[in-house]
């Protein structure tokens, strides 16, 4: 076949790119057309997206990628977060970004009226004070007037595809994230929401991964799964049904591919998460804070003139002393912006550890930590699922890091294979492409991800009975 290339628009919590994905039939190429910072902006206290310079660089991807003739765009963006349209088509006021203040309390105050266990069998979601349930429940609770003058609803990805097509619908990976979709009718949850007093009429029509919503300037618009986490494990270059997945970046996603959503009351004691996938597909998983520790301490030591790369951080955390501190890398105190480097002394101060000083000893604490917090959520998937896992796959930026890579294959004991990279615009392009008829289907997909020989393996190698010691540690700390 003649070459053919899609663009996928990949937004994520630090960065954005527009990549072209040329396709020949028999291999895909990467080409990267347009990248830009995502930076969040504070306005009288209320941390905001900067929603329309990312719409600006979008089109500026768009407007260079037009060289290539795309075939088709797709975008995937973060979960949970989301405008409010007027009954006219405008965006009422800039989306909040889940990290801000406004949900405090307010998973408090749903539980209060709606008991956990029945929140849970509506959505099968983990319980995260970052969801968009919770974000709209502050809504309620001071009485805001977006919620008054909305006319429509729409996750951050539908918002985009919405100014590119004019379709008002939510794709369906991304509506599933939000704590407000039942997976089980594959609808919105309207019993929980009239139970809470939100405006059930605003949702939008759910769409499936694959579906052509409109044009942009000629081009056909496709939505991939349009969560970035569902287009990345669909670029998972699988071998085996056995295997895990960490989407690993900001935040890091460790769970399983399964058929069906998996509620029940030892699901939601482990508080885990049903997230729709691609073509029947589910995700059955757990949110872990990720790097956005480590990247809050490198912008806390930026701030006072010690400017690391991401390699240099990592290369003095290899020549610390392995296993010495530990913490919840979920704890609260992690989640919003911050001095992460106090946080991290402080915590392990708190807990009767020694408190790691320098900056390797500190990235060293958190990315063992992460390994055992990855360890902890496998060990719960493969209790509740009845799965074995013969690999794990670590996509997405985060498979960059060699030693957190290592020391996940020596927490877990199990081989870890990492990459590729750039997953996620390779699973939102695949769906492209699938839908397009160029690919088969996903099987076929996924074998294209493997030909691309991006992958590198890390065996177990540290002793096996440490880790067993340091993960009881960790359990301790709650």
């Amino acid at each position: 076949m003649t070459e053919k290339t899609v663009l996928a628009i990949d937004l994520g919590a630090e960065s954005g790119r527009v990549m072209a994905v040329h396709f020949d039939g028999l291999s895909l190429r990467l080409e990267e057309v347009n990248r830009f910072a995502n930076v969040p902006v504070t306005v009288h206290g209320t941390l905001h997206w900067d929603v329309l310079r990312l719409w600006g660089d979008i089109q500026a991807g768009i407007t260079a990628g037009r060289a290539y003739q795309p075939a088709s765009m797709g975008v995937d963006t973060w979960g949970v977060d989301f405008g409010l349209l007027d009954e006219q088509g405008h965006l009422i006021g800039n989306p909040v970004h889940y990290r801000d203040g406004r949900t405090a309390g307010m998973m408090d105050k749903v539980l209060a009226i709606v008991s956990k266990a029945d929140v849970f069998e509506q959505t099968g979601l983990q319980f995260l004070p970052i969801n968009t349930l919770y974000q709209l429940m502050s809504l309620v609770d001071r009485q805001a007037p977006d919620l008054r003058i909305a006319a429509t609803f729409l996750t951050m990805p539908d918002l985009l595809n919405y100014w590119l097509t004019g379709a008002k619908v939510s794709e369906f990976t991304n509506a599933s994230t939000t704590q407000l979709f039942n997976p089980r009718t594959g609808d919105w949850a309207t019993e929980l929401m009239v139970a809470l007093g939100l405006p059930d009429h605003i949702f939008p029509d759910i769409v499936r991964s694959g579906t052509h919503l409109g044009d942009y300037e000629g081009i056909p618009v496709i939505a991939p799964a349009c969560h970035d986490t569902g287009s990345a494990v669909a670029a998972v270059p699988v071998q085996t049904p056995n295997f895990a997945y960490i989407s690993s970046g900001t935040w890091s996603l460790v769970g399983l591919e399964v058929d069906e959503p998996l509620i029940n009351e030892a699901a939601l004691a482990a508080d885990l998460t049903n997230e729709g996938g691609v073509y029947g597909t589910f995700r059955l998983l757990k949110n872990v804070m990720g790097l956005w520790i480590v990247q809050q301490c490198r912008a806390a030591w930026a701030g006072v003139g010690r400017n690391y790369t991401y390699a240099e951080l990592t290369q003095l955390a290899r020549k610390a002393t392995p296993l010495r501190s530990l913490i919840n890398v979920n704890d609260p105190v992690f989640l919003a912006p911050g001095d992460h480097p106090q946080h991290v002394r402080d915590y392990c101060a708190r807990t009767g550890q020694t408190v790691p000083e320098t900056p390797g000893a500190i990235v060293r604490t958190v990315l063992e930590s992460l390994a055992l917090a990855y360890h902890d959520v496998l060990k719960s998937l493969m209790a509740l699922s009845g799965r074995s896992i013969d690999f794990i796959h670590i996509v997405g930026g985060g498979s960059q890091n060699d030693l957190l890579n290592q020391l996940t294959a020596d927490a877990t004991d199990l081989p870890v294979l990492a990459g590729p990279i750039e997953a996620t615009a390779l699973g939102n392009a695949l769906v492209q492409l699938i839908t397009l008829g160029d690919v088969r289907d996903l099987a076929e997909a996924r074998q294209l991800v493997m030909a691309m020989g991006e992958l590198k393996r890390y065996e177990p190698n540290f002793s096996v009975v440490a880790w067993q010691d340091a993960y009881e540690r960790y359990k301790q700390l709650g």
